[in-house]
């Protein structure tokens, strides 16, 4: 154990097309992938490749493929704005990306002297399903007056894939809905708001709170090896077992669990061109009923420092250092994706570490 180092690379094109038609309205269409280390983000997933159409009195309707708010906005510009884009946006119970989703974004309204727009998403999810079928809603809500910014987002999905990570594709249960009959259900949800406040022409003020709430999946033994023509035991893809109550029939029983996330931060404009930001998430302990330890007694605390230089010509410099602390070293929080998630530092090994990095960001 020791120091690492560790690089990536992402390229994500945009293709998007807008027409004009009679009465005001508009046809649009945006298409749009992410490449990480030369390979596809998410094997088989589609950031964007939707059609739409929007007129300025009535909203907008999206139907295709496309991001959450929840992810994307969590991510960029807010997390990234502070250095934590990756602990808040790709933690939790949510989910990032939507496979067959139909959205409705209203206009603005005028309310309490600032502007509001409401936005409902609902994705059918991976076809093929008749016992566990997926489903998933979000509603998103932001308002700004002035110099404060909120938004509010509540997800829930049911029968999706039952992860801590909130980048994660919206599905299904299982990769194979040929074991439909023999899987229980799965769902889980978050609330979380996101605000942001300029205090004066220079300093920017972030806050954030999410509530994290999971059914539970029970652990199922599928298939053997023998009847497998991969050759390997199929289970499906439990979440917060108890792996020493077996039911019978290779079942083992799940608990609901539920937490709390928090992001702070700030950014302050040095000059025109180079500003110093940082930021903090802290992913809290999980409330559950499950007897076995399965992270729910663990925290983890993020902090990061760093300086962002805007060189011009759609390219910009990035240097951060951080520090993890989780509150125990053993299985990660509830909240976390990995053991080792965002940072490389692995909490069974370690109960704190540090790291600093340089990146650079350039749109064309």
């Amino acid at each position: 154990y020791g120091a690492g180092t560790t690089h990536v690379t992402l390229v994500q094109p945009y293709l998007g097309v807008k027409f004009d038609l009679p009465r005001g309205y508009k046809l649009s269409g945006l298409l749009s992938q992410r490449w990480r280390d030369g390979k596809e983000d998410f094997k088989g997933f589609w950031y964007d490749k939707n059609v739409g159409i929007s007129h300025e009195d009535h909203g907008s309707l999206r139907i295709g493929a496309m991001t959450t708010r929840a992810w994307s906005m969590a991510d960029y510009p807010f997390g990234s704005d502070i250095g934590v884009g990756d602990e808040w946006a790709s933690s939790g119970a949510g989910y990032g990306l939507l496979t067959h989703a139909l959205r409705y974004t209203s206009r603005q309204f005028d309310v309490a002297d600032g502007d509001l727009v409401v936005e409902a998403t609902y994705d059918f999810g991976k076809s093929g399903w008749k016992n566990n079928k997926p489903r998933f809603w979000e509603l998103w809500l932001q308002y700004r007056r002035g110099d404060l910014g909120i938004d509010v987002m509540f997800q829930e999905g049911k029968n999706g894939p039952p992860v801590s990570f909130g980048h994660a594709p919206f599905s299904s249960l299982f990769y194979d809905s040929a074991f439909d009959k023999d899987l229980g259900g799965s769902g889980q949800s978050i609330a979380m708001i996101m605000a942001r406040y300029r205090v004066d022409a220079k300093l920017d003020v972030y806050g954030g709170l999410r509530g994290n709430r999971w059914s539970g999946a029970y652990a199922k033994f599928l298939q053997s090896a023998a009847d497998n023509p991969a050759g390997f035991d199929i289970w499906n893809n439990p979440f917060n077992v108890d792996w020493s109550n077996g039911l019978g029939g290779g079942v083992y029983k799940a608990y609901p669990a539920t937490s709390v996330d928090v992001v702070l931060g700030a950014r302050y404009k040095i000059s025109e061109k180079l500003a110093a930001y940082t930021g903090m998430v802290h992913l809290g302990t999980a409330s559950t009923d499950n007897p076995t330890e399965r992270g729910q007694s663990n925290s983890a605390t993020f902090n990061t420092l760093g300086l962002s230089y805007d060189y011009g010509h759609g390219l910009r410099l990035n240097g951060v250092i951080g520090m993890v602390h989780y509150g125990k070293r053993g299985l990660s929080p509830t909240s976390m994706p990995s053991h080792q998630a965002f940072t490389g530092i692995d909490s069974r090994v370690e109960k704190r570490g540090n790291w600093f990095g340089a990146g650079a960001t350039f749109t064309f």
